[in-house]
């Protein structure tokens, strides 16, 4: 257990960095997968614009399985922390393993399901004629991949909790180097097109997942996955669905926001329109990373201190993470700035397209420097286990308050209307968080109060 009691011992700032830097690597690096799809996509002959807009429709469903992934993985690190803190490492197992259980019926279903309703699938997620052809291509052989997706980010997130943060980056690593690979050679060696970067991106998913699962039963884990844990427990799954509700209603809103982008973009700029958000999308992701690469990383950390009822340590971890995240935002959003059009010309040669993701970009990342505080505070509340708070700030800028942005912004300003609706959306959310965090941190202050008292 001494690997776990430094979560309470070790100064904070330097607990933080050793947890983060590993994940900020792997998360970066994870979002590769993303990043050099786009790129090989987008740099294909003759028909590279037109495959990353079909690759840009399918993004809904990327983000829907990350949803699921989020619900278990993170709801189940979270329970595995909380009863760490608690020194209950037998009942952190059997949270674990509740939660691979829960990953296998999840991927299953989700799996059969898309299969058997590709089509519809595809139908709802709009665009053109052209366009919907490269994503059902792309769709159909992603789909194989859901149980590796899913199954690999549950383990990934308890490996952290374990204490482990350099083997869950290794984990990520695995996949996404593999990615690199693989992709120029499916896609264009054996000349698979669009259809090769699926192949090339479910194949790294499966290596990643059998390593982040293997990893409990080898001998670098105190933490470890017994087959007689890997059952349904109606109580702990209740637990773990309410901890991970906040993570996963963000992802569902970003996949109804990413449909409702594409059906409005569709409606006023065209495919082009369609073809750069998803370009600035996967750049958005990419700068994103180091932001929560510091949400995975401090999670176990403030769920571990809380659960020891160290609250001054979990507001010393929480404002040392927002000046971090602040840091990384700023810089990002400088870079931005500067380079935007280098960014996107990554991608696309096509000037019309180029022009629009280039303004998209700019416009769609003015709130930057402050939007660490509110992915902090969001991962506050879900590492502390206050699921419905941490449900209401993360619904509060996906769906409350984007979406009717989105909708009547479009309507008033057409085009740029969709792109400005994002930042808009970003302030508003902003003044919710500092609100709602000014709250919890009076109540953490008469918790540090009163322990001083005593």
């Amino acid at each position: 257990m001494n690997k776990h009691k430094i979560m309470e011992s070790e100064k904070v700032t330097k607990l933080l960095l050793k947890f983060s830097l590993p994940a900020i690597v792997g998360m970066i690096v994870n979002a590769l997968y993303n990043l050099v799809d786009r790129y090989y996509i987008g740099n294909m002959e003759e028909v590279g614009d037109l495959a990353i807009a079909g690759l840009s429709l399918t993004f809904p469903i990327v983000i829907l399985i990350f949803a699921f992934s989020l619900l278990i993985g993170l709801g189940g690190a979270t329970n595995v922390s909380l009863a760490l803190g608690k020194k209950e490492k037998e009942n952190a197992e059997k949270y674990f393993g509740v939660a691979i259980c829960l990953g296998i019926v999840a991927s299953i279903l989700l799996t059969v399901f898309s299969l058997i309703f590709l089509d519809n699938i595809v139908g709802v997620l709009g665009g053109s004629e052209k366009i919907s052809v490269y994503a059902k291509e792309y769709l159909k052989i992603l789909i194989l991949g859901f149980p590796a997706s899913i199954l690999g980010y549950i383990a990934n997130a308890s490996i952290r909790a374990d204490g482990n943060p350099n083997l869950a980056m290794v984990t990520l690593l695995i996949g996404a180097i593999t990615n690199i690979i693989l992709d120029p050679i499916f896609i264009f060696v054996l000349d698979f097109g669009i259809k090769g970067a699926a192949i090339a991106t479910i194949i790294s998913q499966y290596l990643s997942g059998i390593w982040a699962v293997y990893y409990f039963f080898s001998k670098f884990s105190v933490l470890k996955l017994r087959i007689k844990n890997i059952k349904l427990n109606f109580t702990m799954s209740k637990e773990i669905l309410m901890l991970g509700s906040a993570p996963f209603a963000v992802q569902i809103g970003g996949s109804l926001v990413n449909l409702i982008y594409n059906k409005n973009l569709t409606v006023y700029g065209g495919d082009s329109a369609v073809g750069a958000m998803g370009v600035v999308q996967g750049v958005i992701i990419f700068i994103s990373m180091p932001i929560f690469g510091i949400n995975q990383g401090i999670q176990p950390i403030l769920g571990y201190n809380y659960g020891a009822k160290l609250y001054k340590r979990v507001k010393e971890t929480y404002f040392t993470g927002i000046i971090i995240a602040t840091i990384f935002c700023v810089i990002d959003f400088i870079i931005i700035q500067l380079f935007s059009e280098n960014f996107i010309e990554i991608f696309s040669k096509k000037q019309e397209l180029v022009d629009i993701a280039t303004k998209g970009l700019k416009i769609q990342t003015l709130m930057l420097p402050v939007i660490g505080i509110s992915i902090i505070s969001s991962v506050y509340f879900q590492a502390v286990g206050k699921p419905k708070l941490s449900l209401f700030m993360s619904l509060s800028r996906q769906v409350i308050i984007l979406i009717p942005c989105i909708i009547v912004m479009a309507k008033e300003f057409g085009v740029m209307g969709v792109w400005y609706a994002g930042p808009t959306a970003d302030f508003l959310a902003l003044v919710l968080t500092v609100v709602l965090m000014k709250i919890e941190l009076d109540n953490l202050n008469k918790n540090i109060n009163s322990d001083i008292s005593i």
